[in-house]
């Protein structure tokens, strides 16, 4: 059986899988959705980018085989402390963001969302952080990795089960980014940026709270 032959079964289950685990709603698409409302396609996308940058990082490095030493348990378990802080972090400035919004918004006075956090760099440096910091990429990269048919495959095997899922979340990414700039034409408003940092924040409270169940052994 040649390469190619090997290899397209391989990059058809790495896109498939990417593209399915890209669109669940969690704290990465809440972010875009929010940055896509707030400020454009940009500031959005860049959040989507610094994810899948992220989950270059973990692929490789599993690849590589430092897996055994990122998927140990108390690797885990200082990510996901690591985690659970940062979205607790983001829920606070997100639920004050909307708090601010909502009395500028009755004030008269228009909301500022330009800040250094809301910036494009910022938004790459936000994903980058999330994905870094999820202990469930860990779990999917050594899954997707540990599949049979990719280690028979060898580096060449991994490395294209690893392309196919960044290539499907990236346009997951810009499919989603694009949408949300449509929705923006349409709903942009003091209010409405109030509204979506609110929803935001308590999405962001929400995915905090199943950290700290899941560190409970809740």
């Amino acid at each position: 059986m040649s390469a190619a032959a090997t290899l397209l079964p391989l990059a058809a289950y790495g896109f498939v899988l990417g593209w399915s685990v890209a669109w669940p709603p969690g704290p990465i698409n809440a972010e875009i959705v929010r940055r896509g409302l707030a400020r454009g396609f940009a500031p959005a996308y860049a959040v989507g980018f610094g994810a899948a940058s992220g989950d270059v990082v973990w692929a490789v490095a599993i690849v590589l085989g430092a897996g055994a030493v990122v998927g140990s348990a108390d690797a885990k378990l200082g990510l996901e402390l690591l985690s659970t802080a940062l979205l607790l972090l983001l829920a606070a400035v997100y639920l004050r963001g909307a708090w601010r919004g909502i009395a500028l918004w009755r004030a008269g006075t228009a909301s500022d969302s330009s800040g250094r956090f809301d910036s494009i760099r910022g938004g790459y440096l936000l994903g980058l952080g999330l994905a870094l910091s999820s202990p469930w990429n860990i779990a999917f990269w050594l899954a997707v990795i540990g599949r049979p048919e990719t280690l028979q495959a060898g580096f060449a095997g991994a490395f294209v089960v690893a392309g196919a899922v960044l290539l499907a979340t990236n346009l997951w990414v810009l499919v989603l980014s694009a949408a949300v700039v449509v929705l923006r034409l349409r709903f942009a408003s003091g209010a409405w940026d109030a509204i979506a940092k609110g929803a935001t924040g308590l999405l962001m409270l929400a995915f905090a709270g199943a950290g700290v169940r899941r560190l409970l052994g809740l």
